[in-house]
Parts: C-alpha cells; structure tokens; sequence
C-alpha cells in the first residue's frame, strides 16, 4: 500500500475528531473565540442539543470581511504568529483549528461587523465547501451559526447521548465559563426556553452564589494565597459539604478551565486527613501562574497544561489548601468570606449562671498508666449574667454513652466522643511521629500473634519503620511474629486488633515502602483504636477537658475518616422546633 497526502476534507475531519467531542466542545470553542475578541455580552442558542443548531453571538471585535475565509481555514489565527508566542500563550485560542475542524462537519455561517465598519458580512460553508459571501445586516460583533452537525458523518451522530444529556454538557460548559469570566454576561437558550442567564458582575463571590450556590458560600472557606509569582485564590467547601460525585470541582490556570492531575492530586492531599471515605470535595479554584511557566499545548480541547515546575506548583496548592482547612476549628463561623483564619483560641471563660459544678482553666489529655485520662485544673465557679461561652462551650450531660451534650452562644453542641478523641489522638501522633519524639509502651506480657507469610515478610523488612511509628515487633517464625511495644497515646487499646489492622492496610497497599507513604493512614488507624469507645461514662470535668482539646487541635471538625465530630443546634432552630414566637 503506497503512503498517499491526505486531502484537506478529510484531515479536518480528522481534526474534527479531535476538537468537537460532542456540541458542548463546539460551544466551548466558540465563546473561547468570543472571550479573546473582547466581547462582555454572549449569547449561546441551540435546538435540538446543539445537533439542529448552535448559535453564538457576541459583542466583541468583530471580524475584518477580508479576514473571514481565513478564520476558516486550518492553521490560521490572530492569537500567535512565532514560535516564540507558543511559550507564553495568554489567549484561549490559538491553535486555529476550530472553526476549520467545525466547518467540515456541519453548515456554517459566519456573520460579523468589525469594529468601526459601517457593514457586516455574512459567509455560509456547508461541508468546508463555500457557498455564499455577502454583505448582512448584524450589529458589531460576530454570530456563528452552525446547523446541522455532523451532516457529513452520520456515524459519529450514532455516538450522540440523548438530548438531555447533551444539553446538561452545553450548560456546564457555559457555567464554567462563566465562573473563568464574571465580567462578561452569558446567556444558554434551548428552543425557547433559558436554561441560564447570568448578568456581568465586578465581585467574583457574586457569580460563585449564582451558580453554585448560598449553601456552599456558608459551608466555604475563601482562599486568597501569594508565593512569588504563583497566586491561588476560590473558595473552597469545608470538609462536611461534600459530594458523592466530582462534577462541582472547578479548577482554573490562567482563567482556562482544566483537568490537571497535579493540581487535582494537591487538591485531594490537602482533603486526605478531613474528608469522608469516597466523598469529594467541592471548590471554586484559580490558579494564576505566569504564561511561559505553564504549558497549554498539550491537547487540541486544551483541558490539559504541563508546568514547568509542577512540584513548586503542587506544593503550593497543597501547603495553602492545608493551612485553609487546619483553620477551620470547631465553633468557628462558616460566614462565607471570613472562615479563614478564625481565632480559636477561647478567652478566659465565665461558667453559665446555672452549672453548679467547677470547669477547668487549664486542660490537658494525657496518658497514665496506658489509660487515656483527662486531667482537670479546677478552679472555683463565679456566677454572672454576662456568660462568655469557649467556642465549644460547656458540657452539659453525656447522651447514649456516646455524645457530649455542650452549650455554647449559638445553642446546643453534640460531640460525637470517640470521632472528637481520634482526630485528638490522630494529630498528637503525627506531630510526635514527625519529630519523632513517639513514645512508646512496653507491654508486660508479650503478644505472640499467627499472621500470614506474608504479613510476617513485611514485619521482618520493616522492623525499623515500624519502631518509628511506635509498635515494636518481631518475626518468630515463618507466620508468627510477636508484638513487644505499641504507642502510649493509644492507652489500652487492643494491642493484637491493632497491629492486625495495620497489617491488613499495608497488604492492601502492596508495596514495601508503603509504610512511610502511608504513614498518616497507619497512624489515623492506630488513633482509631486508642480512642474513647461507645458507653465509657465521663465527669463533666473530663467532658470539658475533651471540648478544650478539641478548640486545640487542628481539623478538629472531622474524625481521621472525614466524619463530623460535633453538630450545632442553634437557639433559633430550637425555637421554631417548638414554635416559640409564633
């Protein structure tokens, strides 16, 4: 078979291919091409989910008559002209493939007025091949019709979804264009019905309420962080509101919406410790980064970028998206704009005019005797009408054998004991692991415990990094190993579950160096096991004591497995339960 050119219809089809995926790519590449004219009104049309038709229209620029055939030519463009402007790309297009790509494959017209041209000038292509240019009648701006897609190619129509779901693509789309672009208006008509309009708007949180929501504005924390040239700015939703499905996770370099994995594994890294097993998180991020630093000619729908330096680039997501979540301490108001950064630090408490017992002043976890004990410093009670509330307040009663029942300014407070103990224990054993000042508990009478081969393989080639994180243990036999010493934050816990479980994650893992990768799981396992268990009776002075704790401690508003530690009841919530006031 002889190697032949391939003629220009069919290597646009080809491109095509690549660049229209469905009628949401062909909506993307259109107001991307509006958004680099200048335009701050677009207007999105479509009958049929973008298979009958897909309209455009813009205000920006607009295009020169002369220029027009070439707007739909392969390869020709007024974003770059060197090579030179490939390494520092600060438009949305600039492959000039599009439009050409989108013409093979559909009818289309392109009607434009340039700016300070009294006429504008339409250009009808069925195909790729012309049919018709002539003056028309249009307002500065351009308007790009398309009618008809894939025409031409009925095979790719077999791989359409249905109506609604291509619909539900187009609208996305526009969204997330829209949150890269909150200056200019957007409106998505469907037949004659508006599936979104959005005014322009100067404050960004103002178009973040509109599509996303006042519900997760009140559960977000607004991130605003600077390190040399990188600046990362969003909201981003607390631990507890979460998703079960990724779809409300948006993330901008450069105000171009992208998939980048190692923005998108900082991101989860930083939610690791805080967020429920199999939740996702929900963000507004943008990422600004300086164009010759960041790639975005890696794919044709340029979802993907390269960075030059990717590990600066996650560390710095992943250091400020931490430090954001670590501030967000229990009783701290979820205000949308002043989550951050709250002051957990509790003033000099007043006790309520009605508790009769003593609360602590100055209050401490510590371990005696392998026992997790809370220990109190009392001090006398001073009755006042003027009651300043600790964040978490003050313990009431214990419910179930499982909750702390508190009260602070807001109304009532549950704690879930244990979830509020692990994450206490969690944290205390990471900071002790990392300066490696954990200490360890030497059991009096040694476990000899029955494992799998390979269970006892990793023991025996991990004795050291097993020592560092506080369980001493040694290989017996070809399925035996004997446990001498576990951590003494985790108290009494049961020394032979425990070492089982770690065990069991490192098979599951199925590397040997996974016991320091994964040191932060092994150790919120551990926590686990060393923390309050269900029906353990507590003095209000311990239950006070856990509440200063848990105002201590960072990510104290979720367990080690992202679930809540404690629920405020507010007084108004409370009232209209019981129909005060009504």
């Amino acid at each position: 078979m002889r190697i032949e050119k391939l003629d220009a219809a069919v290597a646009n089809q080809i491109a095509a291919g690549e660049v229209v995926e469905r009628p949401a790519s062909i909506v993307k590449e259109l107001i991307e091409n509006s958004l680099d004219a200048g335009a701050t009104s677009v207007t999105v049309e479509i009958e049929g989910a973008g298979t009958g038709l897909i309209r455009v229209l813009d205000n920006g620029v607009g295009i020169h008559p002369e220029d027009m055939r070439l707007a739909l030519e392969r390869h020709a463009t007024s974003k770059i002209t060197t090579t030179d402007d490939l390494l520092s790309i600060t438009s949305m297009g600039f492959r000039g493939e599009a439009l050409a790509s989108v013409a093979s494959v559909a009818r289309t017209t392109l009607t434009s007025r340039a700016e300070g041209s009294d006429r504008a000038w339409a250009l009808t292509v069925d195909g790729g091949e012309e049919k018709r240019h002539a003056p028309a009648a249009h307002p500065q701006g351009t308007a790009v019709e398309i009618r008809d897609l894939f025409f031409n190619t009925p095979a790719r129509r077999k791989f359409m979804k249905t109506e609604r779901t291509e619909v539900a693509h187009i609208s996305e789309t526009v969204r997330r264009l829209a949150l890269a672009n909150p200056g200019v208006s957007f409106e998505l008509k469907h037949g004659t019905r508006t599936v979104e309009r959005l005014a322009a708007t100067k404050v960004l949180v103002d178009r973040i309420e509109k599509l996303l929501g006042r519900d997760f504005l009140a559960e977000a924390v607004e991130v605003d962080e600077r390190q040399e040239e990188l600046r990362l700015h969003g909201w981003i939703g607390s631990p507890t509101y979460t998703r079960r499905t990724a779809d409300q996770q948006h993330l901008f370099v450069n105000a171009r919406y992208v998939r980048d994995k190692v923005v998108s594994h900082a991101i989860r890294q930083a939610y690791r410790d805080v967020i429920f097993h199999g939740r996702q998180p929900v963000f507004v991020v943008y990422l600004e980064i300086p164009p010759e630093a960041v790639d975005v000619n890696v794919h044709p729908t340029k979802h993907e970028v390269r960075f030059r330096d990717s590990r600066q680039v996650h560390d710095f997501i992943y250091g400020r998206l931490n430090r954001a979540l670590r501030d967000v301490r229990p009783g701290s108001s979820n205000d949308s704009i002043k989550n951050a950064g709250v002051d957990m630090n509790p003033v000099e408490p007043k006790p309520p005019t009605w508790v009769q017992a003593s609360f602590p002043r100055q209050l401490s976890v510590q371990v005696e005797g392998g026992a997790s004990t809370f220990v109190t410093e009392e001090r006398d009670t001073v009755y006042a009408e003027d009651r300043v509330f600790p964040p978490l307040g003050y313990a009431l009663a214990q419910l179930g054998g499982a909750y702390i029942l508190a009260e602070n300014e807001d109304g009532l407070v549950i704690v879930d004991m244990h979830a509020a103990h692990e994450r206490i224990t969690y944290e205390k054993m990471k900071s002790a692991s990392s300066e490696q000042t954990l200490v360890k508990q030497r059991l009096l009478v040694p476990l000899s415990l029955e494992v799998t081969r390979r269970e006892a393989d990793l023991v025996e080639a991990l004795t050291e990094e097993f020592g560092r994180l506080g369980i001493g243990l040694e290989r017996l036999g070809p399925s035996t190993i004997r446990v001498q010493e576990v951590p003494s934050l985790i108290g009494t816990a049961d020394a032979a579950e425990l070492v089982r479980d770690v065990l069991g994650e490192l098979v599951e893992y199925g590397h040997s160096d996974s016991l320091a990768e994964h040191r932060d799981s092994l150790l919120a396992t551990m926590a686990c096991h060393g923390s309050i268990r269900a029906n353990r009776r507590l003095a209000i002075e311990e239950m006070n004591a856990l509440l200063r704790e848990m105002e201590r401690t960072e990510n104290a508003g979720q367990c080690n497995h992202g679930r809540p530690t404690f629920h405020v009841q507010n007084l108004a919530d409370l009232d209209r339960l019981f129909l005060r006031g009504q």
